[in-house]
């Protein structure tokens, strides 16, 4: 070898560092966790409870709550993890998601907003088959992140969207109360 080439690697290595630290900082600066499932969001989580969601007799999902406590409080992390029974487009899993949000939070919300939020929603979700998982996790003070079987899908930080998005579940006007109340472990 000649001593260019030898002179040459050192600067090459240290290139290539400076690249990895570069792009580390900004994956960290841009708010990249480095978790690499919704588990690694969340490694103490326990199933606070779960249920199944039907309509007109026919299984849709089967729902989990996950949090690191309990009882259960809404403003800390948490999961909430549906196994799907069917097939549904994303189109679909959007427009019931709006639909409930709009009928939670009614004339609070401007058009505008909910625009805004049925747009994110659109980038995030994917179609499910029988036997999908989605995962959305809570991310207090942010938003929240969306997981398919355990890969990232995406994430919002909006935390009035993660709120109003979560509401569809584990508010008290929630359209199936029964599911509720399995999903926070409570007992008849």
């Amino acid at each position: 070898m000649s001593s260019n080439s030898c002179s040459k690697r050192p600067d090459v290595a240290v290139r290539r560092r400076l690249l990895s630290a570069a792009l580390l900082a900004c994956l960290l600066a841009s708010g990249w966790s480095g978790a690499a499932t919704w588990r690694d969001e969340l490694p103490g989580a326990v199933a606070l409870g779960d249920g199944e969601l039907r309509w007109l007799g026919l299984r849709i999902y089967h729902a989990t709550l996950w949090a690191q406590q309990r009882p259960f409080r809404p403003e800390s992390a948490f999961a909430l993890q549906l196994r799907y029974y069917r097939s549904i487009s994303r189109q679909r899993l959007v427009q019931t998601s709006m639909e409930e949000i709009r009928r939670l939070h009614g004339d609070r919300l401007d058009p505008a907003t909910l625009a805004q939020w049925e747009a994110a929603l659109q980038r995030a979700f994917t179609d499910v088959a029988p036997g999908d998982e989605l995962t959305g996790v809570h991310l207090p003070g942010r938003g929240m992140r969306f997981y398919s079987q355990q890969r990232l899908l995406a994430e919002i930080d909006d935390l009035a969207l993660a709120r109003a998005f979560f509401a569809i579940w584990l508010d008290q006007e929630t359209r199936d109360r029964e599911l509720r109340r399995k999903l926070m472990g409570d007992r008849p």
